[in-house]
């Protein structure tokens, strides 16, 4: 099963350059496995052992099997992941030229790694508005090739970078090339025109993102590494994807939240912020059970499992991690914990997670960052905030997190599908507070 489980997840990544890709990817999946898509200005009517899901935006979608009792007496089950990736975005008016060149006018999406940019192979992925006789219709695109690059400076102009470092400036130097000028007005509407054969002047706007060309790939000497862009978080879509559609079924609905934005703060209408997740847990409550408080006594018996990626401990920088947290590539999912509250994660949630990951025979790590060192955070909080919901932060091990490529083993990505698999079809008490 591991090899199954690497092979997919590496085309899952190559499909999903985008947000609005990755979506479209799950929906292909559930759809075969046969989930109907619900409509949220419809009304739901649902009965125990359905399979739906709902697309918010084109870039969040949340998925989910009701269980065989209503929510209000099982609970639900819940996954959560994001589906963006640090990057690239491109401006509204993207065209530039500068010195006989053609560019692309971007803005850096999230935190990425600026440095591993340089030097890549990219395209542009996304979705493109166009103006139709009957509105305006959302076309995603992946443009084919590699048309666009950030070149590096050569080092012979660039001397002072052996002492200072590499420091681009996010305007001024973080912007690919696409082509030369050749003595046309062609700009980047007419080459998304081409891909979508479209009209140019049909183009009304775009969310689009730059994306590594070269495909996911293993490594390792025994080829036990993935190596691929995206890792984080699509390997955590993947898993809470595949692990929906192989639980077994249990009194309560197994839920697989998967929110854009996460990258940039969640605060949007389908982030982890947004009502996006709220919404539809209230609707199934109610599809389901009539009584009032359905909704609250749902969540009251309820926990969510916010799977992202965590930082294995690096061979050249172990001195970066706390001395008894330092989680490797290939141990296991790893428990995240912060005492600010950056992961929600405490003591009822980590033995729960620890308790299905040992049913799953899996090993789990732990990992808080250093006292002298800022914290990362993720959708966890942010959901358990919003929801009451009691929740628990973890992740695959990887390192060059936030890198145009990461790393990350095939053996951690088992495992969490096994322990996610589990959670999800569980039928046992929850941690109680006493």
């Amino acid at each position: 099963m591991v090899e199954e489980h690497v092979e997919d997840l590496l085309a899952f990544i190559d499909a999903s350059p985008s947000p609005y890709h990755a979506v479209a990817t799950m929906v292909e999946r559930l759809e075969a496995a046969g989930y109907t898509r619900l409509d949220e200005a419809d009304r739901w009517e649902l009965a125990p052992g359905d399979r739906v899901f709902v697309v918010r935006d084109g870039g969040s979608i949340v998925a989910l099997r009701v269980g065989a009792v209503p929510p209000s007496q099982g609970g639900f089950r819940l996954v959560g992941a994001h589906t963006d990736s640090p990057a690239l975005k491109v401006r509204p008016q993207p065209d530039d030229q500068r010195s006989g060149y053609r560019m692309v006018g971007c803005e850096v999406y999230g935190g990425p790694l600026l440095h591993t940019w340089f030097d890549r192979d990219l395209t542009l992925a996304g979705r493109v508005a166009l103006r139709t006789d009957e509105g305006v219709s959302l076309e995603r695109v992946h443009l084919s090739g590699a048309p666009l690059r950030i070149p590096s400076l050569a080092i012979h102009l660039h001397r002072e970078i052996r002492d200072e470092g590499f420091k681009p400036n996010p305007q001024q130097h973080v912007v690919p090339t696409w082509s030369q000028i050749d003595g046309t007005d062609r700009g980047l509407s007419d080459l998304l025109a081409d891909a979508l054969d479209a009209d140019p002047d049909a183009i009304a706007g775009f969310d689009l993102v730059t994306a590594d060309t070269q495909p996911a790939a293993r490594g390792g000497g025994d080829g036990e590494w993935l190596l691929a862009p995206r890792i984080d978080n699509l390997a955590s879509c993947h898993a809470g994807l595949v692990a929906l559609l192989r639980a077994e079924a249990s009194p309560a609905t197994a839920v697989l939240v998967a929110n854009d934005h996460e990258e940039v703060g969640s605060g949007t209408a389908e982030g982890a912020r947004g009502s996006f997740l709220a919404d539809v847990l209230e609707r199934v409550a109610a599809a389901t059970d009539a009584e009032p408080q359905a909704s609250r006594r749902a969540l009251a018996r309820s926990l969510l499992i916010s799977a992202d990626t965590a930082h294995a401990v690096h061979p050249n920088y172990a001195d970066k991690h706390e001395g008894r947290h330092r989680p490797r590539l290939g141990g296991g999912p790893v428990i995240k914990h912060n005492a600010n509250q950056a992961y929600a994660s405490d003591a009822g949630g980590t033995a729960w997670f620890a308790s299905c990951a040992t049913e799953a025979g899996a090993m789990v790590q732990h990992f808080v960052t250093r006292g002298d060192l800022p914290c990362g955070s993720t959708i966890g909080p942010l959901t358990a905030t919003r929801l009451g919901l009691q929740t628990v932060d973890v992740g695959h091990p990887m390192l060059s997190m936030h890198s145009i490529r990461e790393q990350a083993h095939s053996a951690d990505l088992a495992a969490m599908i096994d322990t996610l698999a589990v959670h999800l079809a569980r039928d046992a008490a929850l941690p109680v507070h006493r």
